[in-house]
C-alpha cells in the first residue's frame, strides 16, 4: 500500500473518532537498576539470584513496572451518562540489573549481550502495557449507561470492563515469561551464554 493511501485511510479514521478519543498520549519509560556484584558471568547472575527484585517467593533478573492514572469527564445526557472523555497518564519503569564496577574485558561484553536482550524482553512487557490502556481507552470513551443522570452505575461497569483488560494483559505476561522461560527460550539462552561465558 502506497504512504499517500495509508496516509488517506489515516485520517479518515482520525475523522470518524469521537473528540474525546483523539488525544494522544505517551507512555512515559524509565529504566531503574539494582547493583550486582562479580567478575564473571557466573558471579553476577549468582548475584542477581541474591539481589534481583523480588516476586512473590522468588527473585527475577529484571522486572516491568507502571503507574496508570486517568483524567475522566462523565456528562449526563437526559437521563443517560456518557464517558466523553478517557485520557491515560502512563508511567512505566523498567527494574534491571547493573554491575557495580567495572568489569573486565570479556565479562563486559558477555553482560552488555546479555542486558541488551533482558531489556528488550521487558520492552515487550511494556508494550503489553500500553496495549492495555487503549483497549482501556477504547472501551471507555463514548461509554453510555441509561437511566443514570447522577453517573453513578457508570463507574461500576467501566470498573467491570476494566478489570476483565487488566486480567487479560496479566495472563499475556505470563504466557509470554513461560515462552521466554522455558528451556531453549531467550532468556534461557541469555542466562546460559552469560554463565558460560560464550
Amino acid at each position: 500500500m502506497g504512504a499517500a493511501v495509508r496516509s488517506c485511510l489515516l485520517a479518515a479514521c482520525v475523522a470518524a473518532l469521537p473528540a474525546g478519543a483523539r488525544a494522544e498520549w505517551q507512555a512515559v519509560e524509565k529504566v531503574r537498576t539494582y547493583a550486582v556484584s562479580g567478575e564473571t558471568g557466573a558471579e553476577l547472575y549468582a548475584s542477581i539470584g541474591e539481589r534481583g527484585p523480588k516476586l512473590g517467593p522468588v527473585r527475577a533478573i529484571a522486572h516491568t513496572d507502571f503507574k496508570l492514572t486517568w483524567t475522566r469527564k462523565y456528562e449526563p445526557q437526559g437521563d443517560a451518562c456518557v464517558l466523553s472523555t478517557a485520557q491515560p497518564k502512563l508511567t512505566i519503569t523498567y527494574m534491571l540489573p547493573k554491575p557495580a564496577k567495572a568489569l573486565p574485558e570479556g565479562a563486559r561484553k558477555n553482560w552488555e549481550t546479555f542486558i541488551a536482550g533482558v531489556h528488550k524482553h521487558e520492552q515487550v512487557h511494556g508494550d503489553f502495557i500500553k496495549d492495555m490502556v487503549r483497549q482501556i481507552e477504547s472501551a471507555s470513551v463514548g461509554l453510555m449507561v441509561p437511566d443514570d443522570p447522577a453517573c453513578r452505575k457508570i463507574r461500576t461497569e467501566l470498573t467491570k470492563r476494566l478489570g476483565a483488560l487488566s486480567l487479560a494483559q496479566r495472563q499475556r505476561s505470563r504466557d509470554f515469561d513461560r515462552v521466554e522461560m522455558s528451556d531453549g527460550g531467550n532468556v534461557h539462552q541469555l542466562i546460559l551464554k552469560l554463565v558460560n561465558g560464550q
